[in-house]
């Protein structure tokens, strides 16, 4: 059974007038994630900056918002989070994942640089990809400017986030760099066949629907021959070998559910020091809803806890 504080939210949505994402055009769609976000998300917590960059990317200057934590000083050497939020590749921005970001960075005592790639279908795959590793190179190279540590720098996301950081990482391992001390996966998407049982299970009543899936990815991979590539679907890579250790967090009521659990199962058939954690009462996006649901909250303290592992600070 889903949370009593999920049941809530369910039966809100299902007594909206709005309609659907997958019923509107992507710019209506994106209007109301951000403006339905309000009571959902927590009072942003308080960092001690919060600085606008820009990293250069294939289809011109990538933004990226650069927080640092509560208390720490200027000079000081951070380790880092470089964060893609979630949206289907389609929705979502800097502001309806600040929340998040700004919870890491205090939660793990660490700079969080959230970037703001291309979004579909004004900009198909593999635009987010291009821009999410540029933007981490951009990071990587600018360490001493940017007061951090290059040897600890993480990535991270949800959705369609933590697909592109799970991408990433294996990006950078064939790069030979930048090298990455942890994955954070939050409901990651790993293959765009939709095939697994809870695609159908989960596919409709909890928030995130089949329709929508299918919606975001007709923007993101219009044509079909790219489902296959690895940086669309990277379950379907060769090898995970040789990854950096990974967190991967799903929730019981997701559709995406059984291709995140796939993914931590074959991180670790693979030599991947893998965590993997399922929040088995929880829905697909809990982790912006931290207003609302309590175990929001809880999985971000966990998000934070492995970030802290990973850096030898737990």
């Amino acid at each position: 059974m889903v949370h009593p504080q999920v049941a809530a939210i369910l039966e809100r949505v299902a007594q909206s007038p709005l309609p659907q994402y997958h019923e509107v055009p992507p710019a209506v769609a994106r209007r109301f994630y951000r403006d339905t976000r309000g009571p959902l998300t927590p009072d942003p917590p308080p960092v001690e900056a919060v600085q606008l960059l820009l990293a250069p990317g294939a289809g011109g200057p990538v933004p990226v918002r650069a927080y640092r934590p509560k208390g720490a000083a200027k000079d000081e050497l951070l380790p880092a989070l470089v964060f893609f939020h979630g949206g289907g590749w389609v929705i979502g921005d800097l502001d309806t994942h600040d929340v998040v970001c700004r919870t890491l960075a205090n939660g793990a005592r660490c700079a969080v640089h959230s970037v703001e790639y291309r979004k579909a279908p004004e900009a198909p795959f593999p635009a987010a990809v291009e821009d999410c590793f540029s933007s981490l190179v951009f990071i990587s190279k600018n360490s001493n400017a940017l007061k951090i540590n290059s040897a600890r720098i993480a990535v991270g996301g949800d959705s369609a986030g933590g697909n592109l950081a799970a991408v990433i990482a294996l990006m950078a391992r064939d790069a030979g760099g930048p090298a990455l001390s942890l994955q954070l996966l939050i409901y990651p998407a790993t293959d765009q066949h939709y095939a697994f049982p809870s695609i159908e299970r989960n596919g409709e009543g909890y928030l995130l629907t089949k329709k929508t899936m299918h919606y975001f990815r007709s923007h993101y991979l219009p044509r079909q021959q790219d489902w296959t590539d690895w940086r669309a679907s990277p379950l379907l890579a060769k090898s995970l070998a040789g990854l950096p250790p990974a967190f991967v967090l799903t929730a019981g009521f997701d559709p995406l559910v059984d291709e995140g659990k796939a993914y931590a199962d074959r991180l670790a058939q693979e030599g991947v020091s893998t965590e993997y954690r399922n929040y088995a009462d929880m829905v697909h996006g809990f982790i912006t809803m931290g207003r609302v649901l309590d175990t929001a909250n809880t999985a971000l303290a966990d998000c934070a806890q492995a970030l802290r592992k990973a850096w030898g600070r737990a």
